[in-house]
């Protein structure tokens, strides 16, 4: 479903001539074929599934963002605003995120249900996280709100 989205998206792009964009998507389409062909080589012949593609996008912005820090601290503006219209592009293909209060109650309700006691127990938080939000949560805050419930 997702793969026939971005197929979609990116005749729309061609006809539109929004270079960008097409260029963000073709970025995206590589990088899953990439995948795919690693998953084919280990016998799964459809390729990665759609939770393997929401990860994918996932770190792909996180990428970007790491970058987009980097180009600040250099003075490249230019090139952070290129970065920032990519996580556009690759946003649109993700499912609604959730907010920072919606994080912080997921969170919540992980250390209970696993009765978390201990920073020990973050990567069983974690993993159940990653298991239920995929796609719609940033780990990295969640992360963080793991290690302050501990702290």
């Amino acid at each position: 479903m997702l793969r026939n989205k971005l197929n979609s998206a990116m005749k729309d792009a061609l006809k539109k001539k929004e270079q960008k964009t097409l260029a963000t998507i073709r970025l995206i389409l590589a990088a899953l074929k990439d995948r795919d062909i690693v998953a084919r080589g280990k016998g799964n012949s459809d390729g990665i599934s759609d939770d393997e593609v929401l990860s994918m996008l996932q770190s792909m912005i996180k990428q970007r963002r790491d970058s987009i820090s980097m180009y600040e601290q250099a003075g490249r503006c230019d090139l952070a605003e290129g970065e920032e219209s990519e996580i556009k592009v690759i946003t649109s293909f993700m499912p609604k995120q959730l907010s920072d209060e919606e994080i912080n109650t997921c969170v919540k309700e992980a250390i209970a249900e696993l009765n978390a006691s201990s920073l020990k127990d973050m990567g069983k938080i974690m993993s159940l996280l990653k298991e239920k939000y995929l796609g719609r949560m940033d780990f990295g805050k969640a992360s963080l709100l793991v290690k302050k419930n501990f702290v």
